[in-house]
């Protein structure tokens, strides 16, 4: 372990700390950053621009009495380190080991669970104004990238901390990123200052000189006033003081000692809440990642190189480059996550038609809506757990009134190492609650394509909802299709046992299907494909050669596949016993998809002792199975 590392177990040991060793404390931070995700993969480029930021934090604030809230949580790692967590810090998203966001049970220092953005302000003012009603005194600070202010929930929190006149400190910290480039007026506005806060460091050079003269201070003070009228121009700061934030900076990032002298300033003011703008640069100290901070913003784990199919996600865009280029009226929305979704290509192909909107999924929806509304198709790609935020949207602007917005849902299902925050096992369940929305999920990327194609050109709101990772290698077709909404697909017969499955539940459930054979069970296996509507005639088909019924979704089972179909087949008097298998009540941990699918029997061995439990009839024999 690093020397000066490797004696901070809390932020106490980083205040006994010289200054004069700050700088080689944050190279040591910024190794073992580098290392341990390389080991476990995670968020990279951010936490590396953070160092500085979360030195100067635990040395001038007291953690956990004064409350930092990390915003999204990406630009934590050094956080983590410097709060009790260095011995832990190798298990970093790996199961049973420490999250890669900041979570409430796992540190007193984590004051604020933080997952998706633009959430910090809204909570920090939350806890301040619980402060001053419970007469208590501690400092409350919410550090917000200049992505994640762009969100519309960041404005909402920063027009209500100035109503209050809270006593708050926002840092933001400005590197130009979300984990794309920033997008918007305000992008536009902060990279003013970015690129020239030279001139608030030439600013207090100039000061230290002119007060040093006689009768200077005078003279410093008409000339402040005079700068007053026009600083606007050139730095950010009326946008600021005119919601009521006393605004402080541009400072450098990276500078421990400018940091903490702004901060213990900040820490000052009383009266209205302050905003610190820290300009920092991601992937800071590791030039790789500095050259390519999308590249970086998060990594996998280093492994041997294998050869993998392309990623659902590759296929989604290859699928709407072929839709784009034949029609002039599709067009596609995303929610600051071009790489993320694999639109580079398409962004290069159709700039005036893939619009990045910000971190604002609530405003991509209704967008779309507006642009469905006029004539256009719109496709808003968005990550399942992050379309969790516009709900109200999906409801109101699109389904209500049959607008024929396409959701392309990226990572439903299991994610992974991203963890509770990040999986995407509610879609199903809030998604199929809505009336005229079509929900699917395809079983491979060949699926997936028509499914889209289908999407796009079906007249109705309709979500497309796919997994992460490596698609199966199956062929693709050449010519696109429309298929049968509502329709399932037969894939294997059998008499003993009906399983209907959705998306890549599906390949699973025929695997499970095979061991089910090698026993003598015959179990048919379906791609439902379509949650909703349900295929209900190919449901009826199949009771009338087995009673036994078996749904598998990577969904929770609360209102997901298996509760409508159960719920179809008792609407419709089908007279036979159903069995579901998906996630249970809870929010799934970070693990690799292979563990956590183990870990909720929705691998092929959790399928046939699923089976063999809910109808011990089919394989008496196979004790030894059952109790496994």
């Amino acid at each position: 372990m690093p020397r000066l590392l490797g004696s901070i177990d809390s932020p106490a040991d980083l205040k006994k700390i010289p200054v004069a060793e700050l700088s080689e404390l944050a190279e040591e931070i910024r190794q073992e950053i580098i290392d341990t995700t390389q080991l476990t993969g995670g968020h990279l480029a951010s936490s590396l621009g953070a160092v500085e930021l979360s030195i100067a934090l635990h040395r001038v604030f007291d953690s956990p009495r004064d409350k930092i809230i990390w915003d999204v949580g990406h630009q934590s790692y050094a956080h983590k380190l410097l709060t009790g967590r260095r011995e832990l810090f190798r298990t970093l998203r790996q199961m049973g080991g420490i999250s890669g966001f900041p979570v409430r049970d796992e540190s007193p220092h984590d004051a604020f669970g933080a997952g998706h953005a633009s959430t910090s302000v809204s909570a920090a003012l939350g806890m301040a104004a619980a402060r001053d009603l419970k007469n208590e005194n501690y400092h409350v600070i919410a550090v917000i990238g200049d992505g994640s202010i762009t969100g519309g929930m960041a404005f909402e929190g920063l027009n209500n901390s100035a109503h209050l006149g809270a006593r708050l400190i926002v840092i933001l910290n400005d590197n130009g990123m979300s984990i794309s480039p920033t997008v918007g007026g305000l992008s536009k506005l902060l990279s003013q200052a970015r690129f020239d806060h030279r001139l608030h460091h030439a600013a207090e050079r100039g000061k230290r000189i002119v007060t040093s003269l006689p009768g200077g201070k005078t003279l410093w003070d008409f000339a402040r006033r005079l700068k007053s009228g026009v600083r606007g121009l050139v730095l950010p700061t009326v946008l600021w003081e005119e919601l009521g934030f006393a605004y402080m900076g541009p400072v450098d990032g990276h500078d421990t000692a400018e940091l903490e002298a702004a901060l213990t300033r900040a820490r000052m003011y009383t009266r209205r809440p302050v905003l610190l703008h820290a300009v920092t640069t991601k992937g800071k100290g590791y030039k790789p990642a500095e050259d390519d901070a999308i590249c970086f913003h998060g990594i996998s784990p280093k492994q041997s190189a294998v050869k993998v199919s392309p990623s659902y996600s590759q296929v989604f865009a290859e699928t709407m480059l072929k839709i784009m280029r034949d029609d002039p009226d599709v067009a596609v929305i995303t929610a600051a996550m071009p790489e993320g979704n694999c639109l580079g290509e398409v962004q290069q192909a159709f700039a005036s038609r893939v619009f990045d909107v910000g971190i604002c999924e609530q405003h991509a929806v209704t967008f779309a809506a507006g642009l469905a509304a006029q004539g256009i198709r719109p496709v808003v790609a968005i990550y399942s757990t992050f379309l969790q935020r516009s709900l109200d949207q999906i409801l109101h602007d699109v389904a209500l009134q049959k607008l024929p917005v396409v959701f392309a849902l990226d990572r439903g299902g299991i994610v992974g190492d991203d963890g509770k925050t990040h999986q995407g096992i509610f879609d199903l369940s809030y998604l199929s609650l809505i009336p005229n929305l079509i929900v699917s999920a395809p079983k491979d990327e060949n699926d997936l394509q028509h499914l889209l194609y289908t999407a796009v050109y079906g007249g109705s709101p309709m979500a497309v909802r796919y997994p992460r990772g490596p698609g199966l290698g199956v062929r693709l077709d050449g010519e696109l299709r429309r298929l049968p909404i509502g329709q399932g697909e037969m894939l294997r017969l059998g008499c003993d046992l009906a399983i209907l499955a959705v998306g890549s539940a599906v390949e699973t459930a025929l695997e499970a299907a095979g061991e089910m054979a090698a026993m003598g069970v015959k179990a048919a296996v379906v791609n439902m494909r379509f949650i909703k509507p349900i295929d209900g005639e190919l449901i009826a088909q199949l009771s009338r050669n087995t009673a036994r019924f078996l749904t598998v979704e990577e969904n929770v089972l609360c209102g997901g596949f298996g509760s409508a179909v159960t719920a179809h087949m008792r609407q419709k008097g089908i007279e036979a016993k159903i069995h579901t298998i998906g996630i249970p009540d809870e929010f799934v941990p970070h693990g690799t998809q292979r563990e956590l699918r183990a870990r909720y029997g929705l691998d092929s061995l959790g399928i046939v002792r699923a089976a063999l439990v809910a109808y011990p009839e089919l394989a008496l024999t196979r004790d030894d199975l059952v109790k496994t």
